[in-house]
């Protein structure tokens, strides 16, 4: 996304940006811009490229069932013209006032750098100008109970604008939304188009309404925030390579990059960024993204920096306590994977337990629920491409496994837990699928999903490890599971690939491709032996036996600086 956020050969000012610009890696940004053929070639990630056609898709859909409903005040504007065009026709548009405008492409701006369009302007009819309303594929609202709310947002029909206190929703703040419609808004603003309503929209992935976006408290944040970006790519601020959420998915992470100044004026050479941060042995390593930056502000900039805090803490921390972020640093020097927090390491244990993991593609469907007892793998899938009815079916034949399990072990006078880890899909897709199935043969209602997600039986294990343990390197069931000694077949492994596995698997692009279900179905099953792995490492089940008791030094052996020893990074 970041290297379509810049235009222009070079950075300086003739560069332009647009509002993906205003959210991610300065960093990054700077390298798009001051080095702009270095990607040339390399492919992009597959996960990115699914979630960017899907978002196309989504688009179209929208555009082809709001256009319909009302052709005559609507123009769409060709997306195959040149960008010149495609200008000239929405400013004319604009002039005419049409109510409706799709594709809407703006000037771009020589002086401020400003660049973008929006999928829709609506002419306000009140006011006069024109308010942006932006097409995404992700939520933008989530249901909720009625009352009682302290707030209840604006919303509009899709076919007429008329916001209105929105009683069944709950806004789910998307900060790239509210950049880019501020962005969008300026923009707007520039040319005298801008409505003074100072209000966007968003349509978000359910397609069931526009959320309605106050655009007046968010400006002097935008404009703060778009300066400093824009001075980036016009090489008029330094930037540091720092560890944030999406390194794990970025191109420069591990590519070397010529040249490329930092704070300071140094260069840090042909290093990839990486590199670079383990070299500088950079605080951001144990502690990324908005930690490193308030930690630079109090001087910090080194993981050494870090491990020898003595002080008090600092006054602005709001993060875990304060003493954790430095045992972190203390365990990174030393290698250490993990510390535990007590002396006895606890998870929930019961005589029968069942491990659950599912995949799902995108916002479609959850098309494999995956589970382990006594050793056995049993999987409740659906090859149907999503989305499908037969998703339905699935889901019921895993919900009706799982709580006959749970009422054998009841008769029988045992106890029983299933386990999860990172209990956010799995929470989100029972939910999703009892709400969205209702009524069908087999689902549960949503008050059943309820009862048993907030009772104790219903155990994650990402919870526990979080409680146990600090994780220097994450907390991923993949980077904690192999310190448990647990090892994944397909050393491809992952979410992001699994989604690339799944469109195969199923034939969206050709034929469905068999090897690649097996594939997806031993992804699973690792996943769900790799949860039961951890839980046995973590309490063994025999008294006595190895385990992270054992194997994972404490807090207390890193509680002073001087006893940290001075071993290399860990790779």
């Amino acid at each position: 996304m970041a290297a379509r956020a810049v235009a222009g050969a070079e950075s300086g000012r003739g560069a332009f940006v647009d509002a993906r610009a205003l959210v991610g890696c300065r960093h990054r940004l700077h390298l798009e811009a001051a080095q702009p053929g270095a990607l040339a070639g390399v492919a992009e990630d597959a996960g990115v490229k699914q979630r960017r056609e899907a978002a196309a898709a989504h688009r179209e859909r929208v555009r082809d069932e709001l256009v319909a409903a009302d052709p005559e005040h609507w123009i769409v504007i060709d997306p195959a013209l040149p960008a010149v065009e495609r200008v000239e026709a929405t400013l004319r548009a604009c002039a005419a006032g049409v109510r409706r405008i799709w594709g809407a492409l703006l000037p771009r701006e020589p002086d401020t750098g400003r660049r973008g369009g929006s999928e829709i302007l609506l002419r306000d009819a009140a006011r006069g100008g024109y308010i942006p309303v932006i097409v995404v594929n992700h939520k933008v609202t989530d249901p909720r109970q009625p009352d009682p709310a302290d707030f209840h947002p604006l919303t509009s029909d899709l076919y007429r604008w008329d916001p209105q206190p929105d009683r069944h929703v709950r806004v789910r703040t998307q900060p790239r939304d509210q950049q880019r419609l501020a962005h969008l808004y300026r923009m707007l603003q520039r040319h005298g188009l801008a409505s003074p309503a100072l209000v966007g929209g968003s349509i978000g992935y359910h397609f069931d309404r526009i959320l309605v976006h106050d655009l007046g408290p968010i400006l002097a944040d935008y404009d703060q925030r778009y300066a400093d970006r824009i001075a980036v790519v016009r090489g008029e601020l330094p930037t540091i390579p720092s560890k944030v959420p999406e390194c794990r998915r970025c191109p420069w992470w591990s590519r070397p990059v010529p040249g490329s100044i930092v704070a300071g004026g140094a260069s840090t050479g042909t290093t990839s960024c990486e590199r670079w941060l383990t070299e500088h042995r950079d605080v951001s390593l144990v502690a990324p993204g908005s930690r490193a930056e308030l930690l630079r502000r109090h001087g910090v900039q080194t993981i050494d920096d870090l491990a020898g805090w003595t002080g008090e803490d600092p006054d602005d921390w709001q993060y875990e306590p304060f003493r954790e972020t430095v045992v972190t640093a203390r365990a990174w020097m030393s290698g250490a994977p993990l510390v535990r927090r007590f002396d006895e390491v606890r998870v929930r244990r019961a005589d029968v337990e069942v491990d659950v993991d599912l995949e799902s593609y995108q916002e479609y469907g959850a098309y494999l629920w995956g589970t382990l007892l006594d050793g056995v793998y049993r999987p409740f899938v659906t090859w149907d491409p999503l989305p499908t009815a037969d998703e339905s079916r699935s889901f019921a034949e895993f919900w009706g496994w799982l709580m006959g399990v749970r009422a054998e072990a009841a008769v029988a006078g045992k106890t029983f837990a299933a386990y999860c880890y990172s209990r956010t899909a799995e929470d989100k897709w029972l939910y999703e699928s009892a709400r969205r199935f209702a009524g069908r043969p087999g689902v549960p209602t949503e008050e059943q999903v309820r009862d048993f997600v907030d009772g104790p039986q219903w155990v994650d294990m990402f919870q526990a490890v979080s409680e146990q343990f600090i994780c220097p390197n994450g907390k991923g069931l993949k980077k904690i599971a192999p310190v448990a000694g647990f090892a994944w077949r397909d050393p491809e492994a992952g979410g992001e690939a699994s989604m690339s596995w799944y469109r195969q698997a199923v034939g969206y692009d050709g034929e469905p491709d068999l090897t690649q279900r097996t594939r997806l179905l031993e992804y699973n099953e690792d996943d769900v032996r790799a949860t039961y792995a951890l839980r046995v490492w973590m309490v063994p089940d025999r008294p006595g036996a190895p385990g992270a008791a054992t194997e994972v030094p404490a807090m207390s052996d890193f509680r002073e600086p001087s006893r940290v020893p001075s071993a290399r990074p860990p790779t």
